[in-house]
C-alpha cells in the first residue's frame, strides 16, 4: 500500500530554502563585485580570482533556487515519486561547477608562479586596501554559509547545504588570500609571489569542497540509504504499531526535501486479510506523521 500526502509543509520548506538563497545570492552580487574592483585596483590576483569564483556562485545559487522550487511540484502521471531528485542534480552541477572553478584557476596561479614577470617590481605587490575587503568577505561568508547550513539541514536541502558549503569555500580561500597579501605587503617585492601561492592554495581547497559535494549530491541520486541511527528510528517507530511482531527489511531514499521508504513487516500468520491490511495503514499513517519527513510509505505484510 502506498500514498502521498499533502503537500502544505513541503511547500512550506520550499519557500524557505528559496527565500535563504535568494538572501545569498543578494549577498554574493555585492562581494563578488567588491573583489572583483579590489583585486583589479589592487594588484591582487588572489582577490581577483576569489571575486570570479564568487561571480559564479551566483549563478550556482541561482540553479538550486530554480531547482527546489521546480523540485515543489507534486507527483504527476508521469513523476508518480514527484519531481525532487531535479534538486540533487542542481546540487551535482554546482559541484561540478566548483571544481572545474578551482582547476581553472589553479592553472591560472602556476602560470603567474612559473613566469614570475615582475616579481620584484614595487607594484605588484597587492595594496593595503585589499586586506579590508578580505576581512569583511571572511566575517560575511562564514555568517551566511552558518545560516545556510542551519537552514539547509532544518528543511532537508541538498541544494541549500551545497550553496552553504560555497560560502565556507568563500570563507577559507579569503583567508588564506589574505595570508598571502599579507606576505606580500611585510615582506616587500620579494614576497610579491605568495599572493599567487595564496591563490593556488584556495584553489585546491575549492577543489576539495566540490568533491565532498559531488559526493553527498550523487548520492541521493544513486539511492544512498540513510543513515544506520535514522534508520533505527524508523524501525523503531513500525515496531511498536499494534499488531507488528517484527520489521523484516526497510529502504529509504531520498528526494529532494522528502524521503520515500518501503518496508516489510511481520504479523501473526493467523491474522485475515483485512486485519493485515489495517495494520498496513497503522504503519503507514505512523511512519507518515512522524519527524522523519517520509511524503510515501510501501508496506509489505509478511506471515510471522
Amino acid at each position: 500500500m502506498s500514498g502521498l500526502p499533502a503537500q502544505d509543509s513541503l511547500a512550506d520548506r520550499s519557500r524557505e530554502g528559496r527565500r535563504v538563497i535568494l538572501a545569498s545570492i543578494g549577498t554574493n552580487v555585492f562581494l563578488a563585485l567588491a573583489k572583483i574592483l579590489g583585486g583589479f585596483f589592487g594588484r591582487s590576483n588572489a582577490l581577483l580570482a576569489d571575486g570570479i569564483e564568487s561571480t559564479l556562485d551566483i549563478f550556482s545559487s541561482g540553479m538550486m533556487w530554480g531547482a527546489i522550487k521546480y523540485a515543489e511540484r507534486p507527483p504527476d502521471h508521469e513523476h508518480p515519486y514527484g519531481h525532487g531528485k531535479m534538486e540533487s542534480l542542481a546540487a551535482v552541477a554546482g559541484s561540478l561547477i566548483l571544481l572545474l572553478v578551482g582547476v581553472s584557476l589553479g592553472v591560472h596561479s602556476l602560470r603567474e608562479i612559473l613566469n614570475l614577470r615582475a616579481a620584484t617590481a614595487e607594484e605588484s605587490v597587492p595594496a593595503a586596501f585589499t586586506l579590508i575587503i578580505l576581512v569583511a568577505t571572511i566575517v560575511i561568508k562564514e555568517g551566511l554559509f552558518r545560516w545556510l547550513s542551519h537552514h539547509g539541514k532544518k528543511i532537508g536541502s541538498r541544494a541549500v547545504e551545497v550553496d552553504a558549503l560555497h560560502h565556507r569555500s568563500d570563507a577559507l580561500t579569503s583567508l588564506a588570500t589574505g595570508l598571502g597579501i599579507s606576505l606580500a605587503l611585510f615582506g616587500g617585492p620579494a614576497w610579491a609571489a605568495a599572493d599567487d601561492w595564496a591563490a593556488l592554495f584556495s584553489c585546491v581547497l575549492i577543489v576539495f569542497n566540490g568533491l565532498k559535494m559531488l559526493r553527498g549530491s550523487t548520492g541521493e541520486i544513486l539511492d544512498e540509504q540513510i543513515a544506520p541511527e535514522k534508520m533505527e528510528k524508523i524501525l523503531a517507530a513500525a515496531r511498536q504499531v499494534p499488531g507488528v511482531t517484527s520489521v523484516e527489511k526497510c529502504r529509504v531514499r531520498k528526494s529532494g526535501l522528502v524521503r520515500l521508504a518501503d518496508l516489510h513487516v511481520r504479523v501473526s500468520g493467523d491474522r485475515t486479510v483485512r486485519e493485515g491490511h489495517r495494520i498496513a495503514h497503522d504503519v503507514k499513517d505512523r511512519l507518515l506523521e512522524s519527524e522523519f519527513r517520509l511524503a510515501d510509505v510501501v508496506v509489505h505484510i509478511e506471515p510471522d
